[in-house]
């Protein structure tokens, strides 16, 4: 399962572990992703989403219809 969020699309960033001596190697900083289920009243069931942190604030500030209404428009299958 990759690590994106399915509403905000934020992913696994890239940088370097410094060390006291200045050498650097790659790390992955990955994101906070939580499986979430949601009750979508309108549509009469559970849908399960991978989302960042962010994003559950972000659905509990606009609400799961404008978020879903959002992602079908883009074109993503839930």
């Amino acid at each position: 399962m990759s690590k994106v969020c399915q509403v905000t699309g934020k992913g696994v960033m890239v940088g370097h572990k410094v060390s006291h001596s200045n050498r650097k190697t790659k790390k992955r900083n990955l994101p906070n992703l939580q499986t979430h289920r949601f009750w979508v009243p309108s549509e009469n069931k559970w849908v399960r989403l991978r989302l960042s942190t962010t994003a559950i604030k972000e659905i509990d500030k606009r609400g799961i219809d404008a978020v879903l209404r959002d992602l079908r428009a883009k074109g993503t299958r839930i």
